[in-house]
C-alpha cells in the first residue's frame, strides 16, 4: 500500500473531493483525520473504519487558531504523529464577482477558508513533521490563478493566488528539513462547488469546449495527483504547481 503507516490530515473532509480523498488514502494504508465544521465527517469517518481502515472524525472550523490547535493535538492523541497535511478545505460563493461587488464580509470569509485555514494548519502540524524529519504538505490552488475569466470570481481567485505563495515559501524553509510543500491546481472539476455556475446547458458547454480533454475532470483526478504527492515516489518533488485540467491552460482558442 503506497500510503502505509502514514498520519494524513485531510480538511474539508466531509463531502465531494475531501471525503473521497480520505476514502482513498485509508484504502493505502493511511491513518486518515477527516476534519470540517459538518457533521457528515462523522459517518464519513464510520464508513472508512467499517471498511476496515483508520479514521477519525476532527470537528473543527480551520480558520480559527484554536480550533486547528486543538485539532492538530486531537491527531497526535489518537495517531502519535502526523506525516500528511492535505489542505483541501475551500469555499466558492456565488456572491464572489468582481472587486466592486463583494462585500467586506464576503472577502473575509474567503480569505479565511481558503487561505488563512492552510497557514494555520502548516503552523500546527509543521512542528510534528519536524520531530520525525519528514512530512508532506498539499495544497489545492486553481487554474484561475494562471488565466484570467470574464466571470471573475476576485476573491477566490486571490486567495489561491496566496496558497502559491505559501506553497514555494514553506517548500524553501523547510526542504532541508525533510518537508515537502506542492500544490494542486485544478481545472474545472465536476463538484458540488462549481455546479452553482453551470445554470445552464450553454454555460456549461462554454467551458466545455476549452478543455482539450474533451471532459470536466473528476474528482478522482485530483486526489490521485494528491496520492502520488502524499507517498515517497514523490519524495524529490517540493514547490511544484501541479497543473491537473485537462489541458485547458494550453489552449488558446
Amino acid at each position: 500500500m503506497r500510503l502505509a503507516d502514514k498520519v494524513a490530515i485531510i480538511t474539508g473532509a466531509a463531502s465531494g473531493m475531501g471525503r473521497l480523498a480520505a476514502e482513498i488514502f485509508a484504502r493505502e494504508g493511511a491513518s486518515v483525520a477527516l476534519v470540517d465544521i459538518d457533521d457528515r465527517g462523522e459517518q464519513a469517518a464510520a464508513e472508512i473504519r467499517q471498511a476496515g481502515g483508520k479514521a477519525l472524525f476532527c470537528r473543527a472550523d480551520v480558520s480559527s487558531e484554536e480550533a486547528v490547535k486543538g485539532m492538530v493535538a486531537q491527531v497526535i492523541a489518537a495517531f502519535g504523529h502526523i506525516d500528511v497535511l492535505y489542505n483541501n478545505a475551500g469555499v466558492m460563493p456565488p456572491e464572489d464577482e468582481g472587486l466592486e461587488q463583494i462585500t467586506d464580509a464576503l472577502w473575509q470569509k474567503v480569505m479565511d477558508v481558503n487561505l488563512k485555514s492552510a497557514y494555520l494548519c502548516s503552523r500546527y502540524a509543521i512542528p510534528h513533521m519536524l520531530e520525525q524529519g519528514r512530512g508532506s504538505i498539499i495544497n489545492i490552488a486553481s487554474l484561475v490563478v494562471f488565466l484570467g475569466c470574464t466571470v471573475p470570481q476576485d476573491a477566490y481567485t486571490i486567495s489561491k493566488g496566496g496558497l502559491l505563495g505559501l506553497t514555494k515559501s514553506l517548500a524553501v524553509q523547510y526542504g532541508r528539513q525533510g518537508i515537502r510543500c506542492n500544490a494542486i491546481c485544478p481545472g474545472p472539476i465536476e463538484t458540488e462547488l462549481l455546479r452553482h455556475l453551470w445554470t445552464n446547458e450553454e454555460a456549461r458547454n462554454t467551458r466545455l469546449n476549452r478543455i482539450p480533454m474533451g471532459r470536466f475532470g473528476d474528482p478522482k483526478d485530483i486526489v490521485y495527483m494528491a496520492l502520488y504527492l502524499a507517498s515517497d515516489e514523490s519524495a524529490w518533488t517540493t514547490g511544484a504547481w501541479l497543473m491537473v485540467d485537462g489541458g485547458i491552460s494550453s489552449n488558446y482558442f
